[in-house]
């Protein structure tokens, strides 16, 4: 067996076994949130407008009331719920949507991580966590209301979902 042979043998075991970074669990408050309005204090229109702007969205509260909301996260990025993807748990429960995803959405058949808000002096941006219930996440947003190391906040596309995740005590799998 040639040496360029064993490299490549050594580097995919150890990448499939998992070595690359450790985990740790810790229990944490999670919470759903959404972005609407009333989970991310925004209004449409601006009273300097006498409100009739109504296809612009305003800051409406904190140290940025009345500037333009552009729906990113803090770090830049659009926010997203987690995607499963075609080899998942969600597949073997419902292996009749497997060619739904294949024909109409190829693009879900990659999973991707949800967008989550966590306290940045805790967690950086970029920390890879799972959340039972949610799935995997990554740090890339930072909440006003989310301080100290145990809370997070789960983004969903819809408030109706945020409601139904509301608040939970869960252990998180944190990624390092």
């Amino acid at each position: 067996m040639k040496i360029s042979h064993v490299i490549i043998l050594v580097l995919l075991t150890a990448w499939l076994s998992g070595c690359a970074g450790s985990k740790r669990v810790v229990t944490m408050e999670a919470t759903g949130y959404c972005g609407c309005g009333k989970c991310c204090s925004w209004e449409r229109g601006s009273w300097k407008y006498l409100k009739l702007n109504f296809w612009n969205r305003y800051v409406s509260a904190g140290s940025a009331k009345g500037r333009p909301y552009t729906g990113h996260t803090a770090s830049g990025t659009k926010p997203h719920e987690p995607v499963p993807g075609l080899f998942s748990w969600d597949s073997v429960k419902r292996p009749w949507m497997i060619p739904v995803r294949i024909i109409f959405f190829p693009w879900l058949l990659l999973p991707r991580d949800g967008t989550i808000a966590a306290d940045t002096r805790y967690h950086a941006f970029g920390t890879r966590m799972y959340v039972p219930g949610y799935g995997w996440g990554v740090v890339e947003d930072r909440g006003g209301a989310i301080k100290g190391p145990t809370r997070l906040d789960l983004y969903y596309r819809s408030h109706r979902k945020a409601l139904l995740w509301g608040r939970r005590h869960v252990d998180v799998t944190i990624e390092e």
